[in-house]
C-alpha cells in the first residue's frame, strides 16, 4: 500500500465499489438451504460466490482496484502473483478494461488453473511461471513492478480490494428481511472478512461476525493472539484458497475491531463438507469455500433458531483432487485406518487375518506389500474402511488378540505422509 493511502475502509468506499462493480460483477444469489437449516434447526442461507463470473469472490476486489488506476498507470499495466482465484479475477479485469497484465504463478501450478487464467485474460495477460512456491512468484512479481513501474495488485492487503469484497455484505443485507444473527466468513489473508465485516457491522452492529480458518493455516488467530501480524513458520497448503502464512496489515487492523470470534476447521472436516454439499445440494465448492459451512458444527447450540449466513467464497475445485478429498474425509471421520502389518511367516496368515480380524462390515480398501521382492515374508500396508467409526475399538481388540505385529499410521504423521 502506497504511502499516504488511507488505512481504513468505510461505508462510502463500499458504496462506490458497488457502483463500479455493476459493470461486470454478478449479483450472486443468497439461497436458503433446506438441508442445512433442518440439520441445525435454524435458517441457513448460502451466499453463492461460487456462481460468480470467475467462480469466486476475487473478481470484486481485483476489478475495483484496477478500475481505480489513473490513465498513466493503466497505460503501464499491472502485475500480480497468484496460483489461483486472484489470478483469474485479475485476468478477467485486465481483459474487461483492455489493459496489460503480467501474472506470476509458481511453476508447480496445475495446468488447469493456468488455462483458466489465460481464458479469462486472453491477449491482455502474460503468464509467467516461475519458482516452486507462491513466495518465489511473488518475489519475481515485485521485481517486475520495480523495473517496469507497473502497479502491483495485492490479493487482500489493499483498501480497494477490501471495499470491493465489502459489496458482498451489502448484497446480503439488501436481500434479508431482517439482519442476520450470524455471518460465517472464510479467512485467508483477511480481505474478504474485512470487507464484509465493515459493511455488516456498520448497518447491523448486533450481527455476530465469525471468521473461519483452516486448522493448518490459522494466521489470523495467531496474529490476534500475539497482538500483531506474524508470519507462521509452516502451514498446511491443502485449503489453498485460505492457506496464508501472514495476514494483511490492513486486514488485521480491521479485524481487531470488527470480528467476534474465529474458529479453526480441520482440513479433513472441510473435505467432508465438500462431499456433503455436492451430494445433498449439487454445489461444487472449493476447500476454502467449504469452511464456513463446516464451522456450523462448532456453533450448533448458539445458532439454533437464528438466521445464519455462510459465504461460499468460491467453487474452483479441481476434479483431480476429489479422490484425495474423499480420503481425507474418511480419515477425519474415523472411517479409514492404515496399518503396517507384519504377518507371521507361515501359510494361511493372511487368510486368518481376513477371517478373524476383519469385522463383518469392514472392508480392505488398500493392500500392498512394502517389499518388491520376497513379498510373502515382508510387511504389508493395509487400509481398512469401516462402515461406522464405533467399529474401530473392536477392530483393534481383534488385532491385539490375533498376535499380529502392527503399527497404525493414522497416529504417526511422518510415516503416514511417507506411505499414503
Amino acid at each position: 500500500m502506497s504511502k499516504g493511502e488511507r488505512q481504513v475502509v468505510g461505508m462510502e468506499d463500499i458504496v462506490r465499489a458497488h457502483h463500479v462493480l455493476k459493470e461486470v460483477v454478478r449479483r450472486t444469489p443468497l439461497q436458503l438451504d433446506p438441508t442445512l437449516s433442518a440439520k441445525y434447526e435454524c435458517n441457513v442461507y448460502l451466499k453463492r460466490e461460487d456462481l460468480q463470473i470467475v467462480r469466486s469472490f476475487k473478481i470484486r476486489g481485483a476489478y475495483n482496484r484496477i478500475r481505480s488506476l489513473g490513465p498513466e498507470d493503466m497505460e503501464k499495466g499491472i502485475v500480480c502473483a497468484s496460483a489461483g482465484n486472484h489470478a483469474q479475477g485479475v485476468a478477467f479485469s485486465c481483459n474487461a478494461l483492455s489493459i496489460q497484465g503480467q501474472i506470476y504463478m509458481p511453476s508447480t501450478t496445475p495446468n488447469q488453473k493456468v488455462k483458466q487464467v489465460k481464458r479469462f485474460g486472453g491477449s491482455h495477460v502474460e503468464i509467467i511461471l516461475t519458482g516452486d512456491t507462491y513466495d518465489d512468484a511473488y518475489a519475481e512479481a515485485m521485481k517486475a513492478c520495480t523495473e517496469g513501474g507497473r502497479t502491483f495488485i495485492h490479493p487482500f492487503d489493499d483498501q480497494k480490494i477490501v471495499a470491493g469484497n465489502g459489496t458482498i455484505g451489502m448484497e446480503i443485507m439488501e436481500v434479508l428481511d431482517a439482519p442476520a444473527d450470524y455471518i460465517f466468513v472464510t479467512i485467508g489473508g483477511g480481505g474478504l472478512v474485512s470487507g464484509v465485516g465493515t459493511y455488516i457491522k456498520t448497518v447491523s452492529p448486533t450481527t455476530k461476525l465469525i471468521g473461519v480458518e483452516p486448522s493448518g493455516a490459522a494466521s489470523m488467530t495467531e496474529a490476534l493472539k500475539q497482538g500483531k501480524v506474524v508470519t507462521l513458520e509452516s502451514i498446511d497448503k491443502f485449503v489453498d484458497g485460505a492457506a496464508v502464512k501472514r495476514v494483511g496489515d490492513l486486514n488485521y487492523k480491521i479485524c481487531t475491531d470488527l470480528i467476534d470470534d474465529i474458529v479453526q476447521v480441520p482440513e479433513g472436516k472441510a473435505c467432508t463438507t465438500i462431499l456433503e454439499l455436492y451430494n445433498d445440494s449439487a454445489i461444487v465448492v472449493e476447500p476454502a469455500g467449504a469452511l464456513p459451512v463446516s464451522a456450523l458444527d462448532m456453533y450448533r447450540d448458539q445458532i439454533r433458531g437464528k438466521t445464519v449466513v455462510c459465504i461460499i467464497s468460491g467453487g474452483n475445485n479441481d476434479i483431480d483432487r476429489m479422490q484425495e478429498m474423499k480420503e481425507r474425509s474418511l480419515i477425519y471421520e474415523g472411517l479409514k485406518h492404515y496399518f503396517v502389518v507384519n504377518f507371521p511367516q507361515r501359510s494361511g496368515a493372511l487368510r486368518e487375518f481376513l477371517e478373524q480380524v476383519l469385522g463383518p462390515k469392514d472392508d480392505i480398501a488398500r493392500f500392498e506389500y512394502t517389499k518388491k521382492h520376497n513379498k510373502e515374508n515382508g510387511p504389508a500396508l493395509v487400509g481398512i474402511e469401516l462402515s461406522d467409526k464405533d467399529d474401530y475399538d473392536g477392530l483393534i481388540s481383534r488385532m491385539d488378540r490375533s498376535g499380529i505385529e502392527y503399527k497404525e499410521l493414522n497416529h504417526d504423521i511422518n510415516l503416514f505422509n511417507l506411505l499414503i
